[in-house]
């Protein structure tokens, strides 16, 4: 089993390891072409969700405000019968 002090020496070994490495050139590391089409990518296909979404939503607003229309149809329709059914 390892012991606390040998655990140590290792992580500091690596870490002074990692040091000497030379850093990255921030101007190499790029996603590149594929990077952008990836990215381009996905936000058509958000944008399209987004208009497929508004368009059901849409839809069952105006099937609910149908329904209510009818209904209240139907309430004028039995009132007005049962207002001509009076003596």
């Amino acid at each position: 089993m390892y012991s606390f002090d040998q655990i140590a020496v290792t992580v500091t070994e690596g870490l002074i390891r990692a040091a000497d490495q030379p850093q990255f050139d921030p101007n190499t590391v790029t996603p590149g072409f594929v990077g952008f089409i990836a990215t381009f990518g996905v936000a058509v296909i958000v944008i399209l969700l987004v208009i497929d979404m508004v368009r059901r939503v849409r839809r069952v607003n105006y099937r609910e405000q149908v329904r209510q229309q009818l209904e209240q149809e139907a309430r004028d329709a039995d009132g007005a019968a049962d207002g001509d059914t009076r003596p």
